[in-house]
């Protein structure tokens, strides 16, 4: 089964194609010669994710799926949530985007938080979404060199290593874009309604 993952971001894809390899064929932007811009306006992680992929859908008439994923600190008030990737700005520059989260932070005690990721699919013409969180906390160092975003100052709980301190086999396990798409996976492979 041949699925375009509406994405640009190589770090995503890469990590979607070790868990999807098995079962479909991963189609992404570049291979569909998408290159402009996909709009992401909305005020919500869920809005931007199913924007994405209506927007795929409809340009390639393709079975296709995006997603969408925030950093939601309690401490921050749910910041920066859906604008964590511009969190610093539009130029997207993570190392930026941590000193605002680090500075912010200085002061708090409270350093709980929680990945999620939403993906939008449309198969078959039908909408259908699912969702992945990973609580934890925002530690005050970057540590590891694995992963992306914000993986190097995200230890979940029950673990004592950052994401970026992890294996991509533990990581892609549990957190939270994993659990999303193994809902996916589990809908995509038996057809069953998403949970």
């Amino acid at each position: 089964m041949k699925i375009v993952f509406a994405t640009n971001n190589q770090h995503k894809l890469k990590e979607l194609q070790q868990i999807l390899s098995m079962k479909f064929e991963l189609l992404s932007l570049d291979d569909m010669k998408c290159f402009e811009e996909i709009p992401e306006t909305s005020s919500t992680i869920e809005g931007n994710s199913m924007q994405k992929a209506e927007y795929v859908y409809n340009k390639f008439k393709m079975d296709c799926f995006a997603d969408d994923t925030g950093l939601e600190i309690e401490a921050l008030d749910g910041r920066p949530g859906v604008n964590s990737a511009r969190y610093a700005g539009d130029e997207r520059d993570m190392d930026k985007n941590i000193e605002k989260v680090f500075s912010e932070l200085e002061n708090a005690n409270n350093r709980n938080a929680r990945f999620k990721t939403v993906i939008s699919l449309f198969l078959n013409g039908k909408k259908h979404q699912f969702e992945g969180i990973v609580n934890g906390k925002i530690i005050k160092d970057k540590k590891g060199q694995s992963g992306f975003g914000y993986d190097p100052v995200f230890v979940p709980n029950g673990y004592d290593i950052t994401f970026a301190e992890m294996d991509a086999e533990l990581k892609n396990k549990i957190s939270h874009r994993g659990i999303a798409v193994q809902k996916l996976l589990r809908f995509l492979t038996k057809n069953d309604s998403p949970d």
